[in-house]
């Protein structure tokens, strides 16, 4: 794999421990940076994934954190810059398990907590972050988004919409920071052969004729790896792409084209 440019510090990725944050965080090492892992309750994977950064050649560090609680989310960051002197990037992977319902069967409490993780989660390590990277001279954010904002895919809207909301703070944190260097990017993301594919297969959410189905929707004829998904986070976070802010990228096979 090829280096990458990035300044001094680390990529910081919220859901570093989970099936698609976890690739991505290996991939950010495998570019050439350093890596701060986030998690809630994955403390094991988080140390598997600290290990493989460590094991490419860079500094890995693990932080918990409930991203629904503030005071967490600062404390993260927090030691996050004291372990690496700086967070160049930050990388929004965290969201909860995402049950396949139709609209009108979502309960108001699971839409409550998607809310609160993805978007409420989201704004407040931005919140805390922007004023570090206004003092570093810049940084970057990368949200993963949904594939499904070209396409809307039935019963999986509670990400869709959700995601949304944070799609527009990104274009805000573009339009208000970029006086600062900083850039805000989102690589909407497809199906990805890790986490919750793998779950909702597991508990029959996710059956034989969903999967036919959705494959008639892809262009290129496969699930995508976490690795695809990082390879796209790298460029927004790296140097390589240091004159794109504002925008996104579809990594999910031609989903819906």
């Amino acid at each position: 794999m090829n280096l990458a440019s990035f300044p001094k510090g680390c990529a910081l990725v919220f859901g570093g421990s989970g099936g698609i944050g976890s690739g991505v965080a290996r991939t950010f090492a495998a570019s050439g940076s350093d890596v701060a892992v986030v998690y809630r309750s994955k403390s094991s994977q988080a140390d598997a994934v600290a290990a493989d950064v460590s094991a490419l050649g860079r500094e890995g560090s693990t932080h918990r954190a409930d991203v629904t609680e503030p005071a967490q989310v600062r404390a993260a960051i927090d030691a996050a810059v004291a372990r690496h002197g700086r967070v160049h990037s930050m990388v929004w992977a965290a969201g909860p398990l995402v049950n396949q319902r139709y609209l009108a069967d979502t309960p108001l409490e699971e839409w409550r907590h998607a809310f609160d993780v993805e978007v409420h989660g989201f704004f407040t390590a931005a919140t805390v972050l922007i004023p570090h990277m206004r003092k570093h001279g810049g940084g970057s954010f990368v949200h993963l988004g949904s594939a499904g904002h070209d396409w809307w895919p039935a019963r999986d809207g509670m990400s869709v919409a959700v995601k949304a909301a944070n799609e527009q703070l990104v274009r805000g944190i573009a339009k208000e920071e970029g006086k600062h260097s900083i850039r805000a990017n989102s690589v909407l993301v497809g199906v990805i052969d890790a986490g919750q594919l793998h779950t909702l297969t597991e508990q029959g959410q996710l059956d034989d004729r969903w999967v036919e189905e959705t494959k008639k929707l892809l262009c290129l004829k496969r699930w995508g790896s976490p690795e695809d998904i990082g390879q796209a986070c790298v460029y927004f976070a790296s140097d390589e792409g240091a004159y794109t802010t504002g925008q996104s990228i579809s990594v999910s096979g031609g989903f819906g084209v």
